[in-house]
């Protein structure tokens, strides 16, 4: 099944968080945080949204950082993927 975000939204899924700590020590799957590293995977087109034109920064397969507790988690395909606004994203990452 394929997704077509809509207006100003994009799809990420999100890259998985380190096991273990700098010095070594693993985590447990309670004590790690929820990632903040995404893939973008669809971009939704853009246009006027709100009455205001939005256009759109990010393309498929960017890297980025989103805010921590944004959007809406969907499973489609067995996939776990976060659907979220542009203004979501904090920053590219290079």
């Amino acid at each position: 099944m394929k997704i077509n975000p809509l207006a100003d939204r994009v799809v990420v899924k999100m890259l998985e968080s380190e096991e273990t700590t700098k010095s070594g020590i693993v985590l447990a799957g309670t004590a790690k945080e929820k990632p903040q590293i995404a893939e973008v995977v669809a971009v939704g087109p853009g246009g006027m949204v709100e009455g205001k034109e939005v256009v759109m920064e990010v393309k498929v397969s960017d890297r980025v950082i989103i805010s921590k507790y944004a959007g809406t988690e969907v499973k489609i395909d067995g996939e776990e993927l976060t659907i979220l606004k542009q203004s979501d994203i904090l920053a590219k990452v290079q």
